[in-house]
């Protein structure tokens, strides 16, 4: 499932069957399967839905990426930074700081972020990064804190090695497979957020296609054409589960490296 996801989003830049923003609207509501040109169906306004598909998953791969890649970064240099200097004030204000910001929903979060930012991918980009932030810092900061028994690391510690190579060379090895699981795991929270977002007019703005505009449009055809609706909807669930289970999955692997 997150092979389909990552396939779609390499074919959105070679190829659709039709271009995902023309508009024909002799070809309006025709059904999956009743016309061979038009796979998935046609939308209200009479546009390709396997092309907005297509397309639309571009906009899923890359907000959720680069908003997770930044939210990583920034999270795990704050926690980084919170667990080398143990207990001093610069700990404790950048928990703190993460604790508040763990305490607003994740969506509520967003949509105040994009309200301040503005609406499009950079604003989502942005607002999702944001919320990334603490589940990394808390992760890198517990990590940390964790492996300060471990005797290699009182062995370096001894040798008064600087904190940042101590860091780098020592602690990142073992950071490094929980980083990954927490990473992928993230992706699909991400991919909720955007289409969220998305839905709410937050997000991508029309006619650009978005699997989140998508189910919007398709509010008010639903009862009539379900259709319109179940095609964006199915491929968000697989996308989130694909990610979910791909988590679950590297993080039973790296499990299983460890203990040996």
């Amino acid at each position: 499932m997150t092979a389909m996801v990552v396939g779609l989003f390499l074919l959105s830049f070679v190829y659709t069957p039709h271009d995902p923003n023309e508009m024909q609207l002799t070809m309006r509501f025709i059904g999956p399967g009743e016309n061979p040109r038009y796979i998935l169906g046609t939308d209200y306004f009479g546009r390709d839905i396997l092309s907005r598909i297509i397309y639309g998953s571009r906009s899923i791969v890359l907000v959720s990426f680069v908003a997770v890649t930044l939210g990583s970064v920034v999270g795990s240099l704050l926690g980084a930074v919170a667990g080398m200097v143990k207990k001093g004030p610069l700990s404790a204000i950048i928990m703190r700081a993460i604790d508040g910001l763990m305490a607003f929903p994740g969506i509520l979060l967003a949509m105040m972020m994009v309200a301040a930012i503005g609406k499009g991918q950079e604003g989502a980009i942005v607002a999702i990064s944001v919320f990334m932030i603490p589940p990394f810092a808390r992760l890198v900061y517990s990590l940390i804190l964790d492996s300060e028994t471990h005797l290699f690391i009182k062995a370096a510690s001894s040798y008064n090695i600087s904190r940042c190579r101590l860091l780098f060379k020592h602690y990142l090895p073992l950071l490094l497979p929980r980083l990954i699981t927490l990473f992928t795991a993230c992706i699909g929270t991400a991919i909720m957020i955007e289409t969220s977002l998305s839905f709410l007019g937050l997000g991508v703005q029309p006619p650009h296609a978005s699997w989140g505009l998508m189910l919007n449009e398709a509010r008010q055809h639903f009862l009539q054409y379900p259709y319109l609706a179940m095609t964006p909807g199915i491929a968000i669930a697989l996308s989130v589960l694909g990610f979910n289970l791909l988590g679950d999955g590297l993080n039973d692997a790296l499990s299983k490296r460890r203990s040996r």
